[in-house]
């Protein structure tokens, strides 16, 4: 069906742009909307709201990034792809570009498109060549040669001088001085010129910024079942980690982004609680979001990548590195990694030292695997494996002074204490009033048990209590 665009412009409704099909029936840009109704009755006319077709375009982009990651948009109505080092996936540069165009006129759009050195000379031979639409490199010049000046992106008023000055074809002034080019026609006449002839860079303003580091696996035959997902995952974290190993630094986040022949694009995401490039680990992290992937009928692209890395120091093993307390160890990282990516990193909870007297005010829960200590743990004197969140009263019988007791009660039952050490005393936090000091004992009873005691006060005072603070393995 032949439709257009029109919007209000002088107080008239005028075309912005025609399909193709409202071209072939003499419908153009600038035409009134009411004549060219008049032409082809069956036009359909739809407003052009400002920005729709520059997020059409966008979207349209973003769809594009399956056959390369550098897209942008160039309005009104095209795209610029720069496809360095991508043709040959498809096959060559020929089958590349037409699998390109089939499928955006499968879905509706009259697409024309070139492949040259240059955005310039593309742009003009996708617009205007009338024979082949792959120009080999350096042949931009020889390609531009018979088009007309509106090849080089010009602006109205620099076309209708040329036209005067007779001036119909790009080779009419393309060997004329460039100084004197600038004279007549302008800075900008020459920095269009020098684009397409590839004496001047052209920045492209792409859709989505490239990562540094990311990987692409276009497949060969779209994709569905588990197995070959995996190959391909496989695949992408070997030759990332490869690069990443060799720069020394590793992933902390990664998303795996997979391309559907029906257009859709979905993601899954891991992350790490410490930079890590060995490729297995990494694997393991996505194999547990593998059933999140929805291939439908079937996944055409795959591309891994990595905005957050770290560096990665020769022999860094510690997730967090209590002196001495055994955790620089790589499995127990990996095994956080598992833990948070399949339950959630907010889930998982760890104790953290505090810089407070009492045992049970000395540490505190930390709530992310990214906090970190503010002191050291304290390593100069026993602690008890397991620390009760508040001490419990017993009855104890104890001799004299600083002694350790004799015998304690606890929960009906009697235990007499073989061995003792101590006292050592931790003293009232003297920012809070309430409480008094305290005299800790490291006892063992008859039956091999160990136990942490105190007593709260001095011995001579009615007031002081006793109490069991925790066990030692």
């Amino acid at each position: 069906m032949p439709f257009v665009f029109a919007a209000p412009i002088r107080g008239r409704m005028l075309i912005t742009a025609a399909n193709l099909l409202a071209e072939q029936q003499g419908i153009g840009v600038g035409m009134a909307a009411a004549d060219a109704k008049a032409i082809v009755p069956s036009l359909e006319v739809v407003d052009d709201i400002p920005g729709k077709a520059a997020k059409l375009l966008e979207a349209l982009g973003e769809w594009c990034i399956r056959y390369t990651p550098l897209v942008a948009v160039d309005l009104p109505n095209g795209l610029i792809l720069d496809v360095s080092g991508c043709a040959h996936l498809w096959g060559g540069e020929r089958a590349y570009l037409g699998a390109i165009i089939k499928i955006l006129r499968s879905k509706g759009y009259d697409a024309r498109g070139a492949m040259a050195d240059t955005v310039g000379t593309a742009w003009a031979i996708a617009r205007f060549g009338k024979v082949k639409p792959i120009i080999e490199p350096g042949g931009q010049t020889e390609a531009l040669l018979p088009l007309p000046p509106a090849a080089l992106r010009l602006e109205p008023l620099i076309l209708e001088r040329l036209q005067k000055l007779g001036l119909y074809t790009i080779s009419n002034f393309i060997g004329l001085g460039r100084s004197a080019l600038r004279r007549r026609f302008g800075e900008d006449f020459l920095l269009r010129l020098n684009q397409a002839l590839g004496n001047e860079d052209e920045p492209l303003q792409l859709i989505q910024p490239v990562e540094p580091y990311q990987e692409r696996l276009p497949c060969l035959e779209p994709i569905r079942t588990v197995p070959a997902i995996e190959i391909a995952i496989k695949k992408l974290l070997e030759s990332l980690c490869f690069r990443l190993h060799g720069e020394g630094k590793g992933i902390r986040t990664a998303i795996l982004e997979y391309y559907r022949i029906d257009g859709e694009i979905g993601s899954v995401s891991i992350g790490t609680n410490r930079a890590s490039y060995h490729a297995g680990h990494l694997f393991k992290l996505f194999e547990l979001n593998i059933a999140k992937i929805e291939p439908a009928l079937g996944i055409e692209l795959f591309v891994l990548k990595a905005p957050k890395v770290d560096d990665v120091e020769p022999g860094q093993e510690a997730i967090w590195s209590p002196e001495g307390c055994g955790l620089e160890d790589a499995g127990l990282a990996e095994l956080l990694d598992r833990l948070a990516n399949k339950v959630g990193a907010d889930c998982i909870r760890r104790y953290l030292p505090q810089e407070r007297y009492w045992p049970e005010r000395s540490i505190k829960l930390a709530h992310s695997l990214q906090e970190k200590k503010t002191t050291a743990w304290r390593m100069d004197r026993p602690r008890p494996s397991l620390l009760l969140a508040q001490p419990e009263r017993i009855e104890v019988t104890a001799p004299v002074p600083d002694y350790p007791p004799i015998l304690f009660r606890y929960k009906n039952v009697v235990h007499y204490i073989k061995k003792a050490d101590g006292p050592e005393r931790i003293e009232q936090e003297w920012w809070i009033e309430t409480g008094e000091h305290r005299d800790y004992y490291y006892v063992e009873d008859e039956a091999g048990q160990r136990y942490w005691l105190f007593r709260s006060g001095h011995y001579d005072v009615e007031s002081s209590k006793w109490f069991i603070h925790g066990f030692f393995a």
